[in-house]
């Protein structure tokens, strides 16, 4: 890991609340925030409020970084693209007979 630095940082109270409330670690969530931020390889998708809520507190806990989740991200896109290939497979053999037994006629 990077050396690291501290430094102070203002906040609105409102915001400090919601943090609090939510149950973040607000260096860890900023961390990641500016890790996003300044990363040229970022990727953003949209997921359920409770699938956001397992990641702020996994990320902003535990130390847990986007390169940790690289390697399962990786496995869960090549799941998904090979159930569209399947999908795909099973709608092309659904044309070749019909193709077939058309061009023989």
């Amino acid at each position: 890991m990077s050396q690291t630095r501290r430094v102070n940082v203002v906040i609105a109270e409102e915001q400090h609340e919601a943090i609090a409330k939510r149950g973040l670690n607000l260096s860890g969530l900023i961390r990641d925030l500016l890790g996003d931020y300044l990363s040229e390889s970022r990727v953003t998708i949209q997921v359920s409020a409770d699938t956001r809520h397992l990641y702020d507190l996994i990320v902003s806990n535990t130390g847990a970084t986007d390169e940790d989740l690289e390697g399962p991200l990786r496995e869960a896109l090549a799941r998904v693209l090979e159930e569209k290939i399947n999908r795909m497979r099973k709608l092309h053999e659904q044309l070749v007979p019909r193709t077939r037994g058309k061009s023989e006629r």
